[in-house]
């Protein structure tokens, strides 16, 4: 099995600071591998290099010549006024038919091949951009956060894709069920390296865990070693028939000391604490006959649902279906075109969105942003413990908010906001700056929670952890749905192949009819070839009988062996005939 991408002792530092150092990992023809690791560990940037966007400070990636990667970009790069369909087209120099065969599988049908590919909503862009890269027929390909920018829909459409395929690929994800359904390998990258695991995420994920209780278990026997011979030194090290016996020790000691084992902070272990606020026992919100979108677009219209205090409530539907909309119009960021709302009386509302995080004070630091919001009654211990838990230790406290990546801004914006006390937390799509473990944390303590929850999250592990209640927003309409997430999941599935293979039938008609055509125009140039051959060979044949009668005095072998050879490929030619003529009728007959 060849060898697609090598990485040797790769490094990278910005600003003096270490991303990673001492990477090393090769991925050889149809690995599946999922790759993992803490905000800041330099996944995104490991794919930059990769595709040569940035430069390695030391280190070599070699790339087999016969490795075609399929980079994913985020970037638009559209022709004015160019259709989806033609843009599918320019991008992959494929024809129409294999087009449209790859494009419904992400159910892009001819009406939407049709539109304007700039007019096309951000989640049908990004199926369009999956696409063209699917068709340039990558044997190795690179997935940065997908589930970032998919909705629910187009991430089960694309797992499949991937089960099925074939090639090579690396993708990396925080969302544990997207990895768990795709992945077959595992590799974690971090500062000092990386670790390459033969088994999926779930795997992976007790081999770690059982990992560190061992580390730990050792680090334990240690001290405990450690302890016990400090006793001694301790006791005798001023006495002088000891002192030599005590210093021995000391260095004993010293010993064990090199022999501990560094165990990193890990993310799985933290425990986030949510400050509880007092429970209520009325609605938390009530909707009625809600229209929203924008002074020239109704999204959504007639929305009529409540949500009770303590209930967790996930805004579901595809992207551009208006569930942003529904949240800004919640929060007052939009105002709504008809219709009302109303929170419960005197509740403290607390919301955490993209634009939020680009408002805060990027010369504040970040330690005095944590403490100006949390609630008055909250002391300092609990900001310190807050803020360890979103993996803000002492130094990341004293930098200021401008020097943060935005995952570091995503998580100290959420930390501060849950400090505030709130009674109803909005959230949407809170997870995207998030390594797993993080979310699983927060998930974790949002269900712990007391207060009330409604969020919107294309991450499946965060959404099926919290959710209580669902609202789907589908066609202009939003309706509150009678089942637990996982079943909503899984009726989702269903719906949606069903829908794909409504759409697919009709063009694998037509991609099978062509195909039939193309092998029977193949078998009628290959019958005629056959036929040209026959009537070349069976003129050679009669030369050679004629010289037989006129020369049957004359033996001569050569002639004889090659006569048999002649009436040999003869039989074969036109057995080779019958049977593609007998194909032929059995296409006619069908």
């Amino acid at each position: 099995m060849s060898i697609l991408l090598q990485v040797n002792n790769l490094s990278k530092e910005y600003s003096g600071q270490k991303i990673f150092s001492g990477l090393s990992f090769t991925i050889s023809e149809r690995q599946k591998v999922g790759i993992i690791g803490r905000n800041g560990a330099g996944k995104s940037t490991l794919f930059k290099i990769i595709t040569s966007e940035e430069k390695t400070d030391s280190g070599e990636i070699i790339i087999n010549a016969e490795a075609n990667i399929g980079y994913l970009k985020q970037n638009d790069e559209y022709l004015k006024d160019e259709s989806a369909l033609d843009y599918l087209k320019r991008q992959s120099g494929r024809p129409e038919w294999r087009v449209c065969q790859v494009a419904s599988k992400f159910e892009l049908d001819n009406e939407k091949l049709k539109q304007e590919a700039i007019s096309l909503s951000g989640g049908w862009r990004m199926r369009l951009k999956l696409t063209g890269m699917l068709l340039k027929d990558p044997n190795l390909f690179l997935l940065d956060e997908p589930s970032n920018y998919l909705d629910l829909n187009t991430l089960i459409l694309l797992e499949d894709y991937l089960r099925a395929y074939h090639g090579s690929f690396l993708i990396i994800s925080h969302d544990r069920e997207f990895l768990k359904r795709t992945c077959q390998e595992t590799l974690e990258i971090s500062k000092t390296g990386c670790y390459h695991y033969p088994g999926n995420i779930e795997a992976y994920l007790l081999f770690k865990e059982q990992k560190l209780k061992s580390l730990m278990k050792a680090n334990a026997s240690l001290e405990r070693q450690q302890e016990h011979w400090q006793e001694f030194v301790d006791r005798f090290r001023y006495k002088a028939s000891k002192a030599k016996q005590a210093q021995a020790v000391i260095r004993k000691i010293s010993k064990l000391e090199e022999k501990r084992i560094t165990v990193e902070h890990q993310a799985g272990i933290t425990r986030i604490t949510i400050p509880p606020v007092a429970k209520k026992n009325n609605f938390a919100l009530k909707i009625n006959k809600l229209d929203i979108g924008y002074e020239d677009k109704t999204i959504v219209s007639d929305i009529d649902f409540d949500c009770r205090s303590g209930e967790k409530l996930a805004i579901l539907g595809l992207n551009g279906q208006g569930k942003t909309t529904l949240i800004k119009t919640l929060t007052g960021r939009i105002l709504p075109i008809a219709g009302s709302f109303k929170f419960a009386a005197e509740s403290r509302i607390i919301y955490h969105g993209q634009e939020e995080i680009e408002k805060m004070n990027e010369q504040e630091q970040a330690g005095d942003f944590l403490r100006r919001s949390a609630a008055s009654e909250i002391k300092t211990e609990a900001v310190l413990k807050m803020a360890g838990d979103f993996l803000f230790k002492d130094e990341e406290l004293k930098k200021q908010i401008s020097v943060l990546s935005g995952g570091e801004r995503a998580r100290l914006l959420l930390a501060g906001l849950l400090l505030s006390k709130p009674e109803i937390i909005i959230l949407d799509e809170p997870t995207c700056h998030l390594d797993f473990e993080t979310t699983e944390a927060l998930a974790n303590a949002l269900q712990k929670f007391n207060g009330t929850i409604i969020f919107a999250s294309h991450d499946r592990t965060f959404s099926s952890l919290i959710a209580t209640g669902i609202v789907e927003i589908k066609n202009g309409v939003a309706k509150r749905r009678h089942e637990e997430y996982g079943e909503y999941v899984i009726h989702l599935e269903k719906e949606l192949w069903k829908k794909v293979e409504e759409k697919v039938a009709p063009e694998k008609n037509k991609i099978e009819n062509r195909e039939r055509y193309l092998e029977n125009k193949a078998r009628q140039k290959k019958m005629q070839s056959l036929e040209n051959e026959l009537e070349k060979m069976q003129i050679y044949k009669k030369e050679l009988m004629e010289y037989f009668l006129e020369h049957y005095d004359n033996y001569r072998p050569e002639k004889v062996q090659d006569l048999e050879d002649v009436t040999r490929r003869i039989a074969d030619k036109e057995e080779l005939w019958l049977m593609l003529n007998a194909e032929n009728e059995k296409d006619l007959i069908e």
